[in-house]
């Protein structure tokens, strides 16, 4: 039988089947440069449609959903001050610092940074927790999820598998805001 998506490959789900086993653990984290303490990227294999799949997931925190829904709302006001705005790209020089900005991208950085302080001071923006599930996606079935969770633990990926597979995860449907972090000045 042919498949269109490798993540629905009975060979690909029993060879993740043997290295969870082996693992002892109901999911494997993806190497990603972008998994951190606020988000992280794994396998698992759950169910869809009555067939085993391989699920592709990305669960990072509510604080952090919050924030790229802040940024994103924040670029989007500056794409309409700045026509000419297409990103804040930043450059390392030879020593690896961060070369300066130009004169007009410092003074977007500083419009973004500022809207943003609007948005986080006037709550406009409101997270809650979610599932969201991507049945066209490269490989298996994507899934992106928020927790309302301080970090993302193995503890807390396993609690995640284990009750998405068992149909008893119960997502709080309150809304929430954060504040941006101050760093301290010594």
């Amino acid at each position: 039988m042919k498949y269109q998506n490798e993540g629905f490959v009975p060979e690909k789900i029993e060879a993740l089947k043997k290295e969870l086993i082996a693992s002892k653990l109901n999911h494997k984290i993806v190497p990603d440069q972008e998994n951190s303490d606020e988000f992280v990227n794994f396998y698992f294999i759950g169910m869809y449609e009555g067939k085993e799949v391989i699920y592709d997931a990305a669960l990072y925190t509510l604080r952090l959903h919050h924030a790229s829904e802040v940024y994103e709302l924040a670029e989007h006001e500056a794409a309409k001050k700045f026509p000419n705005f297409k990103g804040i790209h930043y450059e390392e020089d030879e020593n690896g610092n961060l070369k300066p900005l130009s004169g007009e991208e410092e003074e977007i950085g500083w419009f973004i940074t500022e809207i943003i302080m609007e948005i986080e001071e006037e709550e406009t923006v409101k997270v809650q927790e979610f599932v969201d599930l991507d049945t066209n996606h490269d490989f298996g079935i994507g899934l992106d999820a928020a927790l309302n969770v301080e970090y993302i633990d193995e503890r807390v990926i396993s609690k995640f598998v284990k009750e998405f597979n068992e149909d008893t995860l119960v997502l709080e449907d309150t809304l929430y805001t954060f504040q941006s972090e101050e760093e301290d000045a010594d």
